[in-house]
């Protein structure tokens, strides 16, 4: 896994730089601002690449939220993570996991990582990581830099595009940038779908996995159609979302929800 993953990272960054190269290198408002001398928007543009190979590090690289198993908890393990391991009267029994521990509601083992994860959403090839309740905010706001740099380095490569008399030549003076015109382009389309998934699946408080096998979830499947008893409405569950940093106990929330008596 370790293997792979460097393999993704690298390639990401590599690609990355490439594209930014060849956008200061050809005759782009790049280059034509560098050579009036006026910098503000090569630095910029500079700035919001590297912020973005940044992001992609850090969702790629810390802990989306992994369940502590049952030797590392035994000596890391905090006094919040131990109360949420405990079942609450009128709540679901928790799940044993086949590979670790107990599981908290919302976390799911990837197979991947080997790991269980808390209010896991999915593993995603791009970052070799995945994509859990520590990390998620983070995923979406990397995702919303990296459209930034994309959409930024489309208007760049088309505005170096040359109109030359015949159509071979067109293309060999226009070659590379074409390419990253396509390569942008492509990239700008996943990231676009990705994001307006992720921010509907956050404004109701629903993760990718609970969205795709809702069926077969045992906290879900006897619920209604419509009916999530996570969601606090779209203003709550998108301040929760970005701005509560602190682990939830999904179960105290769905008591209240499907057991409204009882907590009262």
């Amino acid at each position: 896994m370790f293997r792979t993953g460097f393999l993704v990272r690298a390639t990401h960054t590599l690609l990355t730089w490439v594209i930014t190269l060849i956008l200061f290198l050809h005759n782009t408002d790049l280059r034509k601002c560098e050579e009036r001398g006026e910098l503000l928007l090569p630095v910029l543009f500079f700035l919001v690449v590297v912020l973005s190979v940044l992001l992609y590090f850090a969702v790629s690289l810390m802990d989306p939220g992994f369940v502590l198993t049952d030797t590392v908890k035994g000596v890391q393990g905090s006094d919040e993570e131990m109360e949420s391991m405990i079942p609450q009267p009128s709540t679901p029994r928790l799940r044993r996991c086949g590979y670790c521990l107990l599981q908290p509601m919302r976390a799911k083992h990837c197979q991947t990582c080997k790991r269980c994860v808390r209010r896991f959403d999915h593993h995603c090839p791009w970052i070799e990581n995945c994509v859990g309740e520590r990390n998620h905010r983070w995923f979406i706001v990397y995702l919303l830099v990296q459209l930034l740099a994309l959409l930024w380095a489309l208007h760049i490569a088309l505005s170096g595009i040359s109109p030359t008399i015949t159509w071979e030549l067109w293309f060999r003076v226009n070659g590379f940038l074409l390419a990253v015109l396509g390569v942008v382009g492509i990239f700008s389309m996943v990231v676009v779908l990705l994001l307006g998934c992720h921010l509907y699946l956050v404004s109701i408080n629903c993760t990718t996995w609970e969205f795709m096998s809702r069926h077969r979830i045992s906290y879900l499947k006897n619920c209604g159609s419509e009916e999530n008893p996570f969601d606090r409405g779209v203003f709550c569950n998108l301040w929760d979302f970005f701005c509560i940093c602190r682990t939830v106990v999904w179960e105290q929330m769905y008591s209240r929800t499907r057991n409204p008596t009882n907590s009262v």
